[in-house]
């Protein structure tokens, strides 16, 4: 078991790690890379996943309403602990709520589970992703315009998805094959994204770093239990929720914080150390779950 986990761990932290080393020589601009990424690779896995014939969305519906309501729930929580210790709620909830869905849980999930999990994955991805950019962003600001928002690629690759699987259209075989050699790039990309950007990281603010590496997995663990209880999950849904509810602040947490100037060095902190916290809670977490 131990093997196996360590195996399934392994290249997650050596992709971050082989970011983390480059960028420490090299200083690469990165800005270009996460751009196409999100607005080619990413969109394309999406559209990949959710178009195929052997997705189908209502075996996910129960899934979907457990993971908004882990980001609820785990915002929640976030407020009434940052409410009690006197911390900036702008700046310390939204990173215990949204979690790094991309860059871990979907190279976790698919190395964990195998692809059968990418359909559960995606969703879970997608329904981070639509809460991230709407309430997310209006949790930062007043000023964040929704339409814009609602015309994110991978936002739109989502709903592009659904529909062609929905209403059962037959996409041309070497277009597919394209769009998923597109999406393939997509999760390697993220996780060398996210080694680079532990260089530089200000831990100035470790105690707050510190305080959500432990708070933002052990939240959504606790309403991630209550949601498997009320909907009886087993089997790969019970463990992609669970998984799903332990994961680390994401990344996107301090690009949302830098664009709409709510403390990014602090988030920053908070986010980098979430995630280097995971290296403890992904195994632990495996080991009960496998």
């Amino acid at each position: 078991m131990i093997y196996q986990i360590f195996g399934i761990i392994f290249p997650v932290v050596a992709i971050v790690l082989a970011g983390y080393f480059y960028a420490a020589k090299y200083q690469p601009n990165m800005d270009s890379a996460n751009t196409i990424n999100i607005s080619i690779f990413l969109p394309a896995l999406m559209f990949s996943v959710l178009s195929r014939e052997s997705f189908h969305l209502q075996n996910y519906q129960e899934l979907a309403i457990s993971a908004a309501l882990v980001i609820l729930g785990s915002g929640c929580i976030a407020w009434l602990v940052a409410k009690v210790l006197g911390i900036n709620i702008k700046t310390f909830v939204p990173p215990m709520m949204f979690n790094n869905t991309g860059n871990i849980g979907l190279p976790i999930a698919v190395l964990a589970f195998g692809e059968v999990a990418l359909g559960a994955a995606v969703v879970l991805f997608a329904i981070e992703m639509l809460l991230h950019f709407t309430l997310g962003a209006s949790l930062l600001s007043h000023r964040f315009k929704l339409w814009s928002t609602l015309k994110s690629p991978v936002l739109l690759a989502t709903v592009a998805g659904l529909s062609v699987n929905f209403i059962g259209f037959e996409l041309w075989i070497p277009a597919i094959k394209t769009l998923d050699l597109l999406g393939q790039a997509a999760i390697p990309l993220l996780l060398f994204t996210l080694g680079v950007r532990l260089i530089g990281v200000n831990f100035d603010d470790w105690k707050l770093g510190v305080l959500g590496a432990v708070l933002c997995p052990l939240s959504g663990l606790i309403i991630a239990l209550i949601m498997v209880s009320v909907f009886e999950f087993e089997g790969l849904h019970y463990q992609q929720i669970i998984l799903f509810s332990v994961l680390p602040p994401a990344v996107l947490n301090h690009m949302m914080a830098e664009k709409y100037q709510q403390q990014p060095k602090t988030v920053a902190t908070i986010v980098m150390m979430g995630n280097m916290g995971s290296l403890i809670v992904l195994p632990i977490t495996l080991f009960f779950i496998l």
